[in-house]
């Protein structure tokens, strides 16, 4: 499971709609003709963290379609470790030595978001109007700042659960989009009764309980406030004194209690989701919806996984967390910065996003991508048609400490280290 495609964080805007803005604008950048020019070094670095080899290849083809659709120009791959990315790729822009392009976050949340970097001038900036009509327009914050753009999107995740609905039928579970949190807890004691958890729990790797508890909070908290951020940037409320962050968090406490993960799940990693989900072990976990591509393709079709929101508590209205905030960046010391221009306008061009949603599984920006969902999206294309969909969360918050404490937060509180009132004043201390 790819670390960094958890992101991961808290775009408000619908993405339904915006997400066919501006696909026609690029429709000629898909090809730059050699416009690169002479004068400055036509080959470029690309970063990014692959851990497997589908990941690999689905960044090697951007590298490689763009070399095609500009003669002349060399795109040079650099896959680095992908536990350490984020703070690999902090250090190396930090310090003035990062690879020419690289992949990031849109926004401010996280070790590697885009906004921080751009405002301390280490990354370049676009002032291409195609490029920056061509971004959702629901979420130019992840790029924008000062009127330039300082990144591209790869393509739109939903952010849920991936889940093995023929599995979970074999046993007598019938979980839908539809479903509450009750439904939920009801059916993971169905599911231990033949030796299956519902659902594949990373608990000891903040990413991944962060990630769950974001896309509950989609619905509990962001569901009757897309707001929400702006409302703690003016500290008109709080963590602690918002009724639906409780909520995320004592559900999250019941699923557990319910026997809704595997055992050992909160000292397990990421190799508990990938081998509960290779064994049919487990029913579901909690990722970005292009894991479902990647999981699929890996059984060789012998598998099929279709994409849910996770369901809010009786009585709360489910929404679907969706962001386009998985990006690419441009280094401020780069040497080459038309070459590095005209690779980003590849990747937001309707080619370039195609190309990698081929490999990836990830929605295109482009006019009729959401009429085209692929056959895993089919439960939440309801949500996506009648945009009962919300950002991710915390690509708005200023800093990613309070991303990291709420994932160790999880864990403590399943462990009984912490209190959920602990866990969310600590959030409120790192906001500032």
């Amino acid at each position: 499971m790819t670390q960094h495609r958890r992101s991961r964080a808290s775009r408000i805007g619908l993405f339904a709609a915006p997400l066919v803005a501006g696909a026609l604008i690029l429709s000629g950048c898909s090809s730059t003709g050699g416009s690169s020019g002479a004068k400055e070094p036509q080959t470029i670095s690309f970063a990014f963290g692959a851990t497997n080899d589908q990941d690999k290849a689905a960044y090697t083809a951007l590298a490689t379609g763009f070399e095609k659709a500009d003669k002349g120009v060399t795109v040079k791959t650099i896959n680095l470790p992908t536990e350490s990315y984020p703070s690999t790729l902090a250090t190396r822009v930090q310090g003035g030595n990062a690879p020419d392009t690289f992949y990031a976050e849109g926004g401010t949340g996280q070790a590697h978001s885009i906004i921080p970097w751009a405002k301390s001038g280490l990354v370049l900036g676009i002032s291409d109007k195609s490029v920056i009509d061509a971004l959702p327009s629901s979420q130019k914050d992840l790029w924008m700042y000062n009127g330039k753009a300082y990144g591209v999107p790869l393509g739109t995740q939903a952010y849920g659960s991936i889940f093995n609905d023929d599995l979970a039928k074999s046993i007598g579970v019938n979980l839908t989009a539809s479903s509450t949190l009750d439904d939920v807890l009801s059916a993971c004691s169905v599911a231990r009764a033949h030796g299956k958890t519902v659902y594949a729990l990373a608990g000891s790797v903040p990413a991944n309980t962060s990630f769950l508890a974001l896309a509950l909070a989609a619905s509990t908290v962001y569901g009757p406030d897309q707001n929400w951020d702006a409302q703690r940037a003016k500290n008109k409320v709080t963590f602690a004194g918002t009724k639906g962050w409780t909520t995320v968090l004592e559900s999250i406490k019941k699923m557990y209690d319910a026997g809704c993960f595997q055992d050992g799940a909160t000292s397990a990693g990421f190799d508990a989701i990938t081998n509960g989900a290779s064994s049919g072990k487990v029913l579901g976990f909690f990722a970005p919806s292009g894991a479902a591509k990647e999981i699929m393709d890996a059984a060789g079709g012998h598998v099929k996984l279709v994409i849910l929101p996770v369901p809010a508590p009786s009585g709360t209205k489910t929404y679907l967390a969706v962001s386009a905030d998985q990006s690419v960046a441009i280094s401020a010391k780069t040497k080459s910065p038309t070459v590095a221009t005209n690779f980003l306008k590849y990747i937001l061009s309707p080619k370039g996003q195609e190309n990698y949603a081929a490999s990836t599984g990830s929605i295109p920006i482009e006019k009729g991508a959401a009429d085209n969902l692929l056959p895993q999206y089919q439960p939440v294309k309801g949500f996506i048609a009648s945009n009962n969909v919300r950002g991710y969360p915390s690509l708005d918050w200023p800093n990613a400490k309070i991303y990291n404490d709420l994932g160790s937060g999880v864990q403590g509180i399943l462990t009984g280290q912490m209190t959920v009132k602990q866990v969310l004043q600590q959030m409120d201390s790192d906001w500032g």
